[in-house]
Order: structure tokens, then C-alpha cells, then sequence
């Protein structure tokens, strides 16, 4: 629906054109979908950030695995970064899930966590955290599995999450031209490949 001005010299600001028929088309196509809504939603430009470090990721991990042939434990620990962000709000939607090998036959975990069998997988889901969380949004994931085969290996840890509110980037948009305004702009983002290893 929009195309950009690749000739701009200006490297802080970039314009970009709406296909305002197109736009048109797309409300008038929802608005028969849902007659009674009030608004409609347009995904008016999307990104992807890739990480700088440590310093530019709005959740640091550090993971530590102890593997025995009976026994594996692990431990993550967490810490919410508001340095990462141009305007920083909570995490929310947090799960961590954790791949686990070895023939898991029990799991005990701080603060408790979901075992799948099937996946031979662990889950946590965490409330939202921020600054103003318990330890300013520092924490740790803690679980003790009793393996059958093991040594367990460590494993790559998968991570979810995403921000209301605010983006990574500080990317702002402005509506320029007369017969048409912005009356509502939201702004979040969310994990896409984000993992952690030991």
C-alpha cells in the first residue's frame, strides 16, 4: 500500500506514499467484514531490528546448565534492559521454553514451570516486567530434571515477548497532507528469532 522515496538525502527522516485507493479498498473490504467496529487496524509500516550486543536487547539472559548422568540442572537467569529502549515499557507475553534431553522422568522448577512429555520440552510464562518489577525485573528461572539417559546436553533456549507502546528503534511517524488525518497510532514490538545459549 506504500512505497518510499529511496532518493532522500536525509538519513534521519524517510517519506513514504500511500496508495490511498488501495488503503480505501482494504477499509472498505474490513468494514463489511465487521460492520459494527468502530476502527479499523493498518499495519503502516513494519521492521525488523537486529541485535548491537547485550546493550541493545530489551531482555538479558545468562543460562547455566549442570549435567549429570542422573540428574540435569539449570538455571536462567534474566534482567529486564530499559537502556534498549527509546521509550521504555514492560515486557509482556514472556515465555521461555527450554528444549531437554537425556529421558526426562521428573522436573521440579522455580517458579514452576510446564513440562510436555511429547516435546521433551520445559515452558515458563512469566508476568509482565519492568523496571518497576521485584529486583527492577532481574530474576531467575531455576529446575531440576531427573534423567534416565543421561547426560542431558545443553540445549539453545527459545524466547517470546513483546512491548506496547513503544518501539526499539525509536521510529516515529508523522501523516503529512491536507484531507486526511491519524486519529489513533500504536506503536509495539515483539520477539522474532530471539535465543539463548549457555
Amino acid at each position: 500500500m506504500s512505497r518510499s522515496d529511496l532518493s532522500q538525502g536525509d538519513s534521519e527522516c524517510k517519506d513514504f506514499w500511500f496508495n490511498m485507493q488501495a488503503l480505501t479498498a482494504y477499509l472498505r473490504k474490513a468494514s463489511e467484514q465487521n460492520p459494527a467496529a468502530s476502527y479499523y487496524n493498518v499495519d503502516v509500516l513494519k521492521y525488523q531490528v537486529r541485535s548491537d550486543g547485550i546493550r541493545s536487547t530489551p531482555l538479558n539472559l545468562a543460562v547455566y546448565w549442570k549435567c549429570a548422568p542422573g540428574s540435569t540442572d539449570l538455571r536462567v537467569d534474566y534482567r529486564y534492559n530499559p537502556d534498549s529502549m527509546a521509550a521504555p515499557g514492560p515486557l509482556g507475553g514472556l515465555q521461555i521454553l527450554v528444549p531437554v534431553d537425556g529421558g526426562v522422568t521428573g522436573m521440579q522448577s522455580l517458579p514452576v514451570a510446564l513440562w510436555n512429555a511429547e516435546q521433551n520440552k520445559c515452558l515458563w510464562k512469566l508476568s509482565d516486567i519492568s523496571e518497576k518489577s521485584e529486583n527492577q525485573g532481574a530474576g531467575s528461572l531455576r529446575a531440576k530434571f531427573d534423567v534416565s539417559a543421561g547426560p542431558s546436553n545443553p540445549s539453545t533456549l527459545a524466547v517470546q515477548f513483546m512491548s506496547e507502546g513503544g518501539t526499539l528503534s525509536g521510529v516515529d511517524m508523522e501523516l503529512q497532507g491536507a484531507g486526511y488525518r491519524l486519529s489513533l497510532s500504536k506503536k509495539r514490538f515483539a520477539t522474532g528469532r530471539y535465543m539463548a545459549d549457555c
